[in-house]
């Protein structure tokens, strides 16, 4: 049965019928296609087709969520009854419910769908696959092996409807393609990668241009040593200050807050980082990777500021945490069919500043510049953070040699002050990013 935003809003009102105070439907429809080529052979490749609907019901204050991928009649009106049935079961939620119609609403066309995602063959993806890789092999001959090159095409349709009166949907397209080498020098070994992600396919980075940034990485990799522990700057390049954002992001999330499990709880509206960090979530940037029309509860995207000048002028909210905090919904719920809504950003990044990389690095007389972060060691609720890294030593305001087998040490909360530079080379490359960036101080543990 094919499902169309006509068909969402009736199963919304038989499920009025059957007593329901509130309720949505969610739809997720698409089809993955992988390949991953290793020393110019096939390796694997993969095809899926994903349908997936989800309920979700009111009674007052009490709500359950069902999912099915069969969308049968049948199944579907089974649904509804399963789902009513469950919600009068569950314990009241006096925050539970859907977010007001919003009047007034403007939905922005942003240029997500790619119609070339049902076009691409699989044998022209092998063939961008292979040329990747091929670059990065024949970018330096200490390239010897590779782990893999992977291309993979993602066409998704969502449909949301629900019984304010909001129906909607939209189509989205995205294109991967990313290598993996290996490099050999005196016996050791070294692997890094690099990557392109886009909503459009032309938009992609050339293969050639892909291989040859991985091997170029993994080659400066060779002959890593360690350093003696100190403290000392650090300089993150953008793929590691990405990450940085990212465990912001999760202590700004409104659940983290009303919870008490983040370090800027009370912060709202006080400084937190140095005045030279802006940040910014914006659903709306045409052909996003993190953008969509609206959220997963039918809020049209916006852009919202989060920190302006160092001072924390919003946390992420969906409607429930929004409700929970007295706030308003930022439009940043985020579901699966399956599940409730969570609070997730959309293109969430650090605002660029006025320095080259290389104007960073030169401002450093000895410290590190960050390219890889290894585990997983930040505390949300204290800020603590601790992680392995790689990446090359600064001496002089020059790049020097490589560095492995570290770990950089610092509170989040201090780091953010610490900021002192922020880089002009910001790239959207993925939901969450950052140009470079300084911290002034951080304890590096070597030997």
């Amino acid at each position: 049965m094919d499902i169309n935003i006509e068909i969402a809003l009736e199963l919304i009102e038989k499920a009025k019928k059957r007593g329901a105070t509130e309720g949505d439907i969610l739809i997720i429809e698409g089809e993955l296609s992988t390949v991953q080529v290793r020393l110019s052979s096939i390796d694997k490749i993969t095809d899926s087709n994903f349908k997936s609907l989800g309920l979700r019901l009111f009674f007052d204050k009490k709500s359950a969520i069902t999912s099915t991928s069969d969308l049968t009649p049948e199944s579907l009106d089974r649904l509804i009854e399963d789902t009513c049935s469950i919600a009068k079961l569950t314990a009241k939620d006096d925050y539970a419910g859907l977010p007001l119609l919003q009047y007034g609403m403007r939905i922005k066309k942003l240029d997500l769908y790619d119609d070339y995602v049902h076009h691409l063959s699989v044998e022209e993806m092998i063939e961008i696959a292979k040329e990747a890789e091929a670059a990065a092999f024949s970018y330096d001959d200490r390239i010897t092996n590779s782990d893999s090159g992977n291309f993979s095409k993602r066409y998704t349709h969502v449909i949301y409807a629900n019984t304010n009166g909001f129906c909607g949907d939209y189509k989205t397209s995205t294109f991967s393609l990313s290598v993996t080498p290996i490099a050999t020098m005196n016996g050791q070994m070294q692997r890094d990668h690099w990557y392109s992600t886009k909503r459009k396919f032309v938009r992609l980075d050339k293969p050639a241009d892909v291989g040859e940034q991985a091997a170029m990485r993994t080659v400066g990799r060779l002959g890593a040593r360690k350093v003696h522990t100190q403290q000392a700057p650090v300089v993150f390049d953008p793929e590691t200050a990405s990450s940085l954002l990212s465990n912001l992001c999760m202590a700004l999330s409104g659940y983290s807050i009303y919870k008490g499990a983040s370090f800027l709880l009370g912060m709202l509206n006080k400084q937190i980082a140095s005045p030279d960090v802006t940040i910014h979530d914006d659903g709306t940037i045409p052909w996003g990777i993190g953008s969509k029309p609206f959220d997963a509860e039918g809020i049209a995207a916006r852009k919202t500021t989060m920190v302006e000048k160092g001072v924390l002028t919003s946390y992420l909210l969906d409607s429930y945490s929004a409700r929970k905090l007295n706030l308003t919904s930022t439009g940043n719920a985020s579901r699966s069919p399956s599940e409730p809504p969570v609070v997730a950003p959309t293109n969430f990044y650090l605002y660029p500043g006025n320095y080259s990389p290389s104007d960073i690095i030169k401002s450093v007389d000895s410290g590190l510049y960050v390219t890889e972060l290894i585990g997983f060691g930040f505390n949300p609720v204290t800020g603590d953070y601790s992680r392995g890294a790689v990446g090359t030593w600064i001496e002089n305001g020059e790049l020097t040699y490589p560095v492995e087998e570290i770990t950089i040490a610092g509170n989040i909360k201090e780091m953010l002050m610490q900021i002192e530079m922020v880089g002009n080379d910001l790239d959207f490359r993925q939901k969450i990013c950052a140009p470079t960036i300084k911290v002034g101080r951080l304890t590096i543990a070597g030997h």
